[in-house]
């Protein structure tokens, strides 16, 4: 079976995760060595318990994948694993790197410098302006933007930066053969056609499952060299984006906000607890004087 298959396979088994995974390749080497373990020796790992060794030894995980891998290929989608030259240095650096990554487009933006704009899905009109006007800037400074192509500020950070003929990435929650939301399958298009990315960790026909997101966020700022927070709420996952990328040590931008809007409650605390005020371009680039 072909290398490629076996890596799809390991993508596919639901709890083992990818600290799991990097816990058996570091043992192992590579994903057909894992596939061939019995239960025995599978348990025999500290971090792999009997439900776990069942579900790798699960045979629904291990049919179609050559059927798996022909659609991809009709779609345009591959991988690019751990191990390959290609995958994201900024990204391996952190705990849980996932060990597959599924991408529709140009995967040289990768390793390439890039900002991460990042906010409400309901968000206010000025939400929307500031969102586009950020990302055209920086855009028109080759700075590449990444965002989840959520609905709200993702959305019009990628139309902000497609509108400057930049390049953008789209770190998505689930299979990129069905994106979500529907509404920015046009868009998620208009990325790949204009050489930009769609990225993800889960394999094709995963659904957006809420629980992906928080996962997918860690991603999102990874990559990035910095995060810039539009619209927040008091509570929401863009908070969950910023705590990542305070972990992984990027530096965290802030757009002031109404004192009265909901959306604003979040990056108006942000603020308060020391992130960075920035009310126009330059706010961003003086911290990048390589620029």
């Amino acid at each position: 079976m072909e290398e490629k298959l076996y890596w799809i396979w390991l993508s596919k088994i639901e709890g083992l995760g990818s600290i799991k995974i990097q816990s058996l390749l570091k043992k192992y080497k590579t994903p057909k060595k894992i596939w061939k373990l019995n239960k025995e020796e599978l348990i025999n790992n500290k971090q792999i318990g009997e439900k776990i060794a069942d579900k790798i030894l699960n045979p629904c995980y291990r049919i179609g994948l050559k059927d798996e891998a022909i659609r991809m290929q009709e779609n345009n989608i591959d991988i690019i694993t751990i191990y390959d030259n290609e995958y994201p240095k900024k990204l391996k650096s952190i705990y849980d790197s996932p060990i597959i990554l599924y991408y529709k487009g140009n995967k040289n933006l990768l390793n390439e410098f890039g900002i991460a704009i990042i906010g409400c899905r309901n968000c206010t009109k000025y939400g929307e302006i500031t969102a586009k006007k950020i990302s055209y800037s920086l855009s028109k400074k080759n700075i590449n933007i990444i965002s989840g192509l959520a609905r709200g500020i993702d959305t019009f950070s990628h139309m902000g930066s497609l509108k400057a003929q930049g390049k953008t990435i789209a770190v998505v929650g689930n299979g990129l053969d069905n994106i979500y939301p529907y509404e920015n399958k046009k868009i998620a298009e208009e990325i790949v056609n204009k050489k930009g990315l769609i990225l993800s960790e889960y394999p094709i026909g995963t659904k957006p499952n809420k629980n992906n997101f928080p996962a997918r966020n860690r991603i999102i700022s990874a990559l990035s060299d910095g995060v810039v927070v539009v619209e927040a709420k008091e509570k929401s996952g863009t908070l969950i984006t910023v705590d990542f990328a305070l972990e992984q040590g990027k530096n965290v931008y802030v757009v002031p906000g109404n004192i009265d809007s909901e959306n604003s409650k979040g990056t108006n605390d942000l603020i308060k607890q020391g992130a960075k005020l920035i009310t126009c371009l330059d706010d961003i680039l003086e911290d990048f004087t390589f620029l």
